[in-house]
């Protein structure tokens, strides 16, 4: 089984970051305009949501996996619900290697995966580097186009 890259923790905790800085703004605002407390209640809020953020990305890192198998791309991650995906390699429609800029600051990049089937059935591996996003492109491309001369009626 293959693991994400560390540094999409730091990414995941910059994103974290972001969202509790809203959170601490509008505590703030509230604690301005209504409970007139001080500023802790910001401070408090800013935190809780930082650390919950926090770890939160280190156990989404801890728990995401993917594998290239003969026949197909597995995928397990979460961390309150457990997902694990069998994308059979004849289902594969093409496969896409997208950086955004965080991630291109980082050396980062993400791998989507379309499937044949129902809409949005897409699968996406994000915290790669960014050869490791190339290399899995071009693998998984090799094997999908090899799944279907033999799945060829």
């Amino acid at each position: 089984m293959m693991r994400l890259d560390p540094r999409v923790q730091l990414l995941w905790s910059l994103r974290a970051l972001v969202v509790a800085a809203i959170f601490g703004a509008l505590a703030a605002v509230l604690d301005f305009f209504v409970f007139e407390r001080g500023i802790w209640l910001p401070i408090v809020v800013f935190l809780g949501v930082l650390g919950l953020g926090v770890v939160l990305a280190a156990l989404r890192y801890r728990y995401w996996r993917y594998e290239v198998r003969d026949d197909s791309l597995y995928l397990e991650r979460g961390v309150f619900t457990r997902v694990r995906t069998v994308v059979p390699f004849v289902r594969i429609q093409h496969v896409d290697s997208s950086r955004s800029p965080v991630e291109r600051l980082a050396g980062l990049a993400t791998t989507v995966v379309y499937t044949a089937g129902s809409r949005g059935a897409d699968v996406t591996i994000p915290g790669l580097s960014a050869s490791d996003s190339d290399d899995l492109q071009e693998r998984i491309k090799r094997l999908a186009i090899r799944a279907e001369g033999d799945d060829a009626v």
